[in-house]
């Protein structure tokens, strides 16, 4: 991965690590209308996307009639609460970001989720301060991934094309994202239970720090 001046990263699951958190939240949240379902099946149907999405897949899978506009601000409640008790940055992200600083590398969050929320994230875990500025949503573009437009609006907001960057995400449809900017894309599985992206473009890491490796030799 010769020549890359910018790393984009995905922020849940990727930064930090809230992926069972945000699943369960969603237990939580529709356990309240008497629907009962396993963490760990929550955790295999519902990985990335658009927060209205999995919402109202999570309705139909668990056959709960409740608007959107109902479960959304509950859900973000929930999940803020947990957040709060038991939000960890992802295992090797600060020494990552020390890592791209020294060499020189930009870096950037791109992710599906408000700006007001990854800020709360990354602040949570001690990250805000390496992002600031540098921290783009969704809700930015209007576009969600898997679609690349997120992506390709944060390299051209850095500054960068396409091809100077590199992506990272945990979830396939991050991963779909990357691939669809034209943006070189690493999967990171982080231990909770994700389909692998079956890809040549696709390079797969099991901690942040082997980006380091992939990273060595990078010019700017």
């Amino acid at each position: 991965m010769d020549n890359i001046k910018c790393v984009i990263f995905d922020c849940d699951g990727t930064l930090v690590d809230s992926e069972r958190l945000c699943c369960q939240a969603l237990v939580d949240v529709f356990s309240q209308y008497g629907a009962d379902i396993p963490l760990d099946e929550c955790v295999a149907h519902f990985k990335g996307g658009k927060l209205a999405d999995i919402l109202s897949d999570a309705k139909e899978l668990m056959n709960i009639d409740v608007s959107i506009d109902v479960l959304e601000p509950q859900y973000r409640d929930v999940l803020q609460a947990l957040f709060v008790r038991h939000l960890m940055p992802m295992d090797g992200a600060h020494e990552l970001i020390k890592f791209l600083d020294s060499h020189q590398i930009e870096y950037c969050v791109a992710s599906n989720g408000p700006k007001d929320k990854i800020e709360y994230s990354l602040e949570l875990t001690g990250l805000l301060s390496f992002f600031k500025g540098k921290i783009f949503s969704a809700f930015d573009t209007n576009s969600w991934k898997p679609e690349p437009d997120l992506i390709m609006y944060s390299a051209m907001s850095m500054g960068f094309l396409p091809s100077d960057c590199l992506y990272v995400d945990d979830t396939p449809k991050g991963v779909e994202a990357g691939l669809n900017a034209g943006v070189k894309t690493v999967q990171l599985y982080n231990g909770v239970p994700i389909t692998l992206v079956q890809d040549n473009r696709v390079s797969q890491i099991g901690h942040l720090g082997e980006l380091k490796e992939q990273l060595v030799g990078c010019s700017i």
